[in-house]
């Protein structure tokens, strides 16, 4: 199935090259692109595309325009999957993004793009399928950011329990985890136990838990 996507950037060079990459192979029809956030929410209202690709920055005080339009959009169309693009990985900006909830939420550095066609379009479509997408450096930055907070729950974690979370939270399954860390799959798995269980979320049902680990904690910050 084509993906109808509505594409948000001031940038005309790199908004045309954001349209071509993600028609590249078929997947995804861009239907609309728009230069400023309320011409996005007016654009998506009117065609209720599948997924939105915005960046964070737009006129006219190219703040975090990108941010409050994404949040508008999943109040308005809770379906529509959400994806923004940053030069930065900036955990504020990510944070504001996430802080209400990940679902259908993405984050993802610009420079992914030219690095790896696909990315992009990979993104989307976990976006457009209710799951949340964050880069693995802001991923980083989030992490860090918990660290450096004096009274955060990941300081409860042992070092091994910190790198599992990371990797949680760029959305590695647990098999890919335990591939990474040259670990059995269910010794990944009493290490997720045992890090819901220092950061109080055994009961979290949360379907995408590899983001919300990160963000639940970073609500203390």
């Amino acid at each position: 199935m084509t993906l109808r996507v509505v594409i948000a950037e001031d940038n005309k060079v790199y908004r045309e090259g954001v349209r071509a990459v993600l028609e590249l192979d078929g997947q995804v029809e861009v239907v609309a692109a728009v230069d400023r956030a309320d011409e996005l929410l007016a654009r998506v209202d009117e065609l209720l595309p599948d997924a939105v690709v915005t960046d964070i920055r737009m006129p006219p005080t190219h703040q975090m325009e990108g941010i409050e339009a994404a949040h508008e959009i999943r109040r308005r169309h809770p379906g529509i999957g959400v994806l923004v693009l940053s030069q930065h990985a900036d955990d504020s900006y990510a944070f504001e993004l996430l802080k209400d909830g990940t679902a259908g939420l993405g984050y993802l550095l610009k420079e992914r793009i030219g690095d790896d066609d696909g990315a992009i379009t990979r993104a989307v479509h976990e976006v457009v399928a209710g799951r949340s997408v964050i880069d693995a450096e802001v991923v980083d930055a989030l992490v860090a950011r918990q660290t450096r907070a004096r009274s955060s729950p990941v300081n409860r974690l042992t070092e091994r329990e910190r790198q599992v979370l990371g990797l949680m939270a760029q959305g590695r399954t647990n098999d890919a985890i335990a591939e990474t860390l040259f670990l059995h799959r269910a010794t990944v798995e009493k290490h997720i136990n045992s890090i819901f269980t220092a950061l109080d979320l055994s009961e979290e049902k949360q379907v995408n838990k590899r983001v919300a680990a990160v963000l639940l904690f970073l609500r203390d910050t």
